[in-house]
């Protein structure tokens, strides 16, 4: 049966006996590791750094979200463009320390089924969208409040760096909301097979 925004399907998560929890731990880095290795560029890389640099201690409140954020923490995917969500003042201040970047001024953006304070930079020549103050459309057709996505960050320490990321099981649900079935179902499968990620 296909997925559907009215019944959610839940996560079953495999249980790990903890006497087992450190070599699993083990393993799941090292398939992070690769995983790294096979889908995240020079070119990526050189960009990440870029930004993290530049926000790190920036006072911002943001996150890599997309297909890159699903990288860091591990799954295959094809990396293209960067996306980074922050809030409405956030995607202003990311505009002004790029701004020899920018190829599409921050400005409100609505779409059938989401809205924000979107931008866009161009960095060597690969794509980063800025998205502040995402909010989705509910089913009664009203916006729900931008969302706080605060207690769903967490951190990967990646090529020497802490970048901030949005916790899968967070942004599965997210995709729900947003009727991308096919990737709430990739992101689904994959917690399904990773014991304490947290179910959804």
């Amino acid at each position: 049966m296909g997925l559907s925004t009215r019944r959610k399907p839940r996560v079953s998560m495999v249980a790990v006996p903890f006497s087992q929890q450190k070599e699993y731990n083990r393993a799941n880095q090292y398939l992070t590791m690769w995983c790294w290795m096979q889908t995240i560029s020079p070119e990526h890389l050189h960009i990440l750094r870029t930004i993290h640099a530049r926000l790190e201690n920036s006072g911002l409140n943001w996150v890599v979200t997309g297909s890159l954020g699903f990288a860091l923490q591990g799954i295959l995917v094809e990396v293209r463009d960067i996306d980074i969500q922050t809030d409405k003042a956030g995607a202003y201040r990311i505009e002004e320390l790029f701004s020899e970047c920018v190829t599409r001024r921050v400005a409100f953006s609505a779409a059938e089924k989401i809205c924000s304070y979107f931008g866009a930079l161009m960095i060597d020549g690969i794509k980063v969208e800025i998205m502040g103050d995402i909010q989705k459309r509910l089913e009664d057709g009203a916006w729900e409040d931008p969302v706080d996505w605060e207690s769903h960050k967490r951190f990967v320490e990646f090529a020497e760096m802490k970048v901030p990321v949005l916790s899968l099981a967070y942004e599965y649900q997210a995709y729900l909301k947003l009727g991308r079935l096919e990737k709430a179902e990739m992101l689904r499968k994959w917690l399904s097979s990773r014991p304490c990620l947290g179910g959804v």
